[in-house]
């Protein structure tokens, strides 16, 4: 049934003065200053606000116009409804998605899935929970990114969020819960991060001051870390069964770039033998810890600073994600190929690992003095 209209009909809108306003059903015609009147819609569709601009009167559109693009938004709602993938018996919201997802993925066996729940509950729902999954569009993902600009957030953090919930869109497909993605997501320009490594000596310092540590694992963590460059997860998760003392490697099962071995030095293999021969019986985990639900220890930021803070150095420059850095930017500094550093780096690409190629020019200038040489 047709709604009727007493206020918004056309003796009134040539009545109005600028800047004034008539709103019924959910419709406002505003008058603007040059004369024109602008109709928009403000209506509650499928529980979901929707607020569009429709057109000016010199456009041609109409009150008709805009009356007929309210049914339409409920009648592509209720496609929506019955076009739903199979299984699916309501609209899902992205809360109730995030919260699915996170639980497949650990089904799954998938990656970071706490990273990706901070990201998604912290920054990701209190804006756009309430969308239907499907009804997440373009507008919405800039009008979050602005958002998060707003809030000073720096825009590497915004991508990793932009990142997360492309992610589970694109999980949310495989698994049928919508039938294509809602929205073009674009992520926003990054500068080159400065990446921060340890001297030698400050290496040195910083693992005599994890020895000292009450922490247990805190020694062996920034031993291997600064060994291998491996990433933290990777280092805590370790189980000993993985652990190859005669090839001198460690399998990874669970990288960033996919299952991959993990080369390691002589000095490193045999403190781990040590470590290993004094570990339990039937122990499975490198860092075993009975207060984790997964059985290793998870965090170890704690104990990271007081070393570092011991070491004398800023913890606030200085993180666990340094120790990767350091092993990987003195390998290159040593003369090392950049494939086989990707190799022990377990980077997916060289362009990632050439980035290390611009801390201390020392080597370059080395090389050209090779160069010169050549030619005496």
């Amino acid at each position: 049934m047709a709604k009727s209209f007493s206020k918004l009909t056309r003796p009134n809108t040539r009545k109005l003065l600028p800047g004034q306003t008539i709103i019924e059903h959910g419709i406002t015609y505003e008058k603007l200053p040059d004369g024109d009147g602008r109709f928009t819609v403000n209506v509650m569709v499928d529980g979901v606000r929707v607020h569009r601009v429709i057109g000016k009167d010199s456009e041609g559109v109409t009150r008709e116009k805009a009356e007929e693009y309210i049914e339409q938004a409920r009648t592509d709602a209720r496609t929506g409804r019955l076009n739903l993938p199979i299984g699916r018996k309501t609209v899902l919201t992205l809360r109730k998605a995030v919260e699915q997802y996170i639980e497949k993925l650990a089904e799954e066996g998938g990656k970071d899935i706490t990273a990706k729940k901070r990201r998604l509950s912290q920054h990701v729902i209190p804006m756009l929970g309430d969308k239907p999954l499907s009804h997440i569009s373009t507008f919405d993902i800039e009008r979050f990114k602005k958002s998060r600009l707003e809030e000073k957030a720096v825009n590497g953090t915004i991508n990793r969020d932009l990142a997360a919930l492309s992610h589970l869109l694109s999980k949310a497909m495989e698994w049928r819960w919508i039938n294509s993605k809602p929205c073009v997501i674009k992520r926003l320009k990054e500068a080159p991060a400065r990446i921060v490594y340890l001297t030698g000596e400050q290496a040195q310092q910083l693992l005599e001051c994890a020895m000292q540590d009450q922490h247990p694992h805190l020694y062996p963590f920034v031993m291997i870390g600064l060994q291998t460059g491996m990433r933290r997860m990777e280092i805590l998760s370790i189980r000993i069964k993985d652990v190859d003392l005669d090839r001198k490697m460690i399998f990874v099962p669970q990288a960033k770039a996919g299952a991959r071995e993990q080369p390691i030095t002589k000095q490193l293999a045999e403190f781990l033998k040590a470590y290993i021969d004094s570990a339990s019986p039937g122990q499975e985990w490198l860092f075993p810890s009975i207060a984790s639900r997964t059985g290793h220890t998870v965090n170890i930021e704690k104990p990271f600073k007081r070393a570092v803070k011991a070491a004398g150095l800023d913890p606030s420059v200085i993180v666990r994600h340094t120790l990767r850095h350091t092993a990987i930017t003195h390998l290159v500094q040593s003369g090392v190929d950049l494939p086989t550093v990707k190799r022990i780096s377990g980077h997916k690409t060289l362009a990632m690992v050439e980035r290390y190629s611009h801390q201390n020019g020392a080597h370059i200038q080395a090389a050209m003095d090779k160069l010169e040489r050549r030619y005496k």
